[in-house]
């Protein structure tokens, strides 16, 4: 039911992150979870601290027990020792349960965010972005924002604190020693620096490319039948591969750049512990150090490096997060286009009669589909729409369901502006039935009862039997308890027809729309459907977009749409009698459904009363 079309082409993010994206990366967990990442927090600086306080422990011993031969220290050393091990395992069994819960409901906080955001956003965001971008941020980027917000934080805070405590336990054995850090740290600053930039900006390409190339899974598996009928095999390998490429090179690239951050951060660490090395060896053979405070020193630094490169590897990865965030951010951001006005209220019926005055509206500026659109229909009619493709035939429907709104002039129910009510209340009201039914995965029984859930079983078998449905659901192994499949798969085209219409017989709404549901039917489930129709659209406001003639000759009146106007209007007969476009379009798409019909109906145009 659409006449428009857009080329997706997703947004361009910046080389530089100001703190925003990760302040609203951390919004997803401290509001409602501050509890638990205190808690997670509180382990891991406690389990750092441990690990510095055992290398200064490890100093003791060598220096009070082993070197001067007391025993008795070292039971009471090795003892404390094997205590702190026991607390230190408990704490990490702590962080690593909080931080796996955590990243659980972090995802799935988000994932709830934006699914109730999408359900939100105008049927203009799903015409011009792809499935695959959509279910690439649900999937994939929740997930790597998770690891962030959980494995990320942990790792942070983790290595800095190792970085926080080894630093002062360096000060506490050799506080001339320690300057070596002071030269190191800013050091690893700056190569950081360096790196930032050029690893984010890698990653985001990586990013939109992995988007464009689940895109691209998507359309190849629902279009399935069509490439295999088109043999289209080769040709879709050929592009994959060549979207696949342009997703490894930014992803190698990125990755060689991670890799490189490493082999600095270690070459600096190297240079620090030769230094440490010779200055201390030095130091003990002037009386002005111990062996153990050397030891000491060395495994801290060693101590210091691990979790300078854990973080140089945590950053690389936040490079990749951020990325994501940017992408999830800018659907949740995403504002709807059609919304509620101020102090709009509920309509109880559109049961009166619809006009569209001066309507005028565009998909894109400069290429109008409607231009000054006028058209009253009255309550209970019943309006076919004809015309070639992009005439503005489903536009037309659009705006009235209010999927759209028009962009100058006016669409009014009932002589009132129909901006002035909620959009709940009037597409609420109004039943659809597509050319390509869509069936959610369940039972049949489900399916006709999303028409209105609180439907009872047998309102749902009413409205299948007024839906002429009724028959071949009760012919299933376990009639309306049988599984459509995905999409109803596991029906035919016909059987998925008859099951919308009967949803929209249960929903009894104010307004009806056919959207050339019978054009992909044999003839006898078009009976079926024709049936069901007059059913649903007697008393109803009805639009009817199709080329059947069965459907078309019972309109109230038929309208031509041709370059977003009305070049005819009449009922079928007015307008075989008037043999213009309608006419001509008559006889090109139904000549052999009905010629005889025709020619009778000119015949009774031409012979005098």
């Amino acid at each position: 039911m659409s006449d428009e079309y857009y080329e997706f082409e997703e947004e361009e993010f910046t080389t530089q992150f100001n703190g925003k994206t990760i302040k609203r990366i951390a919004q997803q967990a401290w509001p409602r979870y501050w509890k638990w990442v205190a808690g997670f927090v509180s382990l891991v600086a406690l389990v750092s601290f441990q690990d510095s306080l055992f290398t200064y422990i490890s100093k003791l011993i060598i220096d009070e027990a082993i070197v001067p031969g007391n025993t008795q220290r070292l039971y009471q050393l090795i003892s404390l020792y094997g205590s702190l091990i026991l607390v230190q395992s408990a704490a990490v069994f702590g962080f690593i349960y909080l931080c796996g819960i955590l990243g659980q409901r972090i995802q799935y906080d988000m994932r709830q965010q934006m699914f109730n955001h999408l359900q939100e956003l105008s049927l203009s965001y799903y015409s011009r972005t792809p499935v695959g971008w959509i279910m690439s941020r649900v999937t994939s980027d929740a997930s790597r924002i998770a690891d962030l917000v959980t494995w990320g934080t942990l790792d942070i805070v983790w290595g800095t604190l190792n970085l926080l405590t080894a630093l002062v336990f360096m000060i506490i054995i050799n506080w001339q020693l320690a300057l070596v850090m002071a030269f190191v740290m800013p050091t690893l600053v700056i190569i950081g620096t360096i790196f930032k930039r050029k690893i984010l900006v890698e990653f985001r390409k990586a990013r939109k490319l992995n988007s464009k190339l689940t895109g691209v899974y998507n359309e190849n598996i629902t279009g399935v039948r069509v490439v295999k009928a088109l043999t289209r095999e080769e040709k879709n390998l050929e592009e994959f591969d060549g979207m696949a490429t342009s997703l490894y090179r930014a992803a190698y690239r990125a990755a060689w750049l991670s890799a490189l951050f490493l082999p600095m951060v270690q070459l600096v660490g190297a240079v620090a512990l030769g230094a440490i090395i010779w200055y201390g060896g030095w130091q003990i053979q002037l009386g002005a150090m111990s062996v153990g405070s050397l030891q000491a020193f060395i495994s801290y630094l060693t101590f210091m490096l691990f979790p300078i490169q854990e973080l140089a590897r945590v950053y690389a990865e936040m490079q990749n997060s951020v990325a994501s965030a940017e992408r999830i951010f800018s659907l949740i951001d995403a504002e709807p286009e059609i919304v509620d006005r101020p102090n709009a209220t509920a309509i109880d019926s559109l049961r009166h009669d619809l006009t569209f005055d001066h309507v005028t509206f565009y998909y894109e500026e400069n290429k109008p589909v409607l231009t000054d659109f006028n058209l009253t229909i009255k309550q209970g009619e019943t309006i076919a729409l004809v015309g070639p493709t992009g005439g503005g035939k489903s536009t037309i429907v659009n705006l009235a369901c209010r999927f759209y709104e028009p962009k100058a002039g006016e669409i009014r129910i009932g002589g009132t502006d129909y901006t002035r009510f909620t959009l709940e209340s009037i597409q609420s009201k109004i039943g659809v039935v597509l050319q390509t039914p869509h069936l959610f995965s369940g039972s049949i029984r489900d399916n006709i009862r999303y028409g209105r859930l609180n439907a009872t079983d047998e309102e749902v078998e009413e409205a299948a039997k007024l839906a002429h449905a009724h028959e071949f659901i009760m012919q299933m192994a376990k009639g309306y308890d049988e599984e459509v499949g995905e999409g109803g798969g596991l029906l035919s085209t016909g059987q998925k027809q008859l099951i919308s219409l009967a949803r929209a017989v249960l929903a009894q709404p104010d307004i009806f729309v056919m959207d050339e549901a019978t054009s992909s039917v044999d003839t006898l489930t078009e009976a079926l459907i024709q049936q069901g129709m007059e059913t649903l659209m007697h008393g109803r406001t009805s639009f009817v977009i199709a080329h059947r003639l069965s459907t078309i000759r019972r309109a109230n009146r038929i309208l031509v749409i041709e370059n977003g106007g009305i070049s005819e209007i009449g009922t079928h007969d007015e307008l075989i009698r008037q043999r213009g476009h309608y006419y001509n379009l008559y006889t090109q798409q139904f000549h052999r459904e009905s010629q005889q019909e025709i020619d009778q109906v000119f015949e009774q145009a031409v012979v005098p009363a």
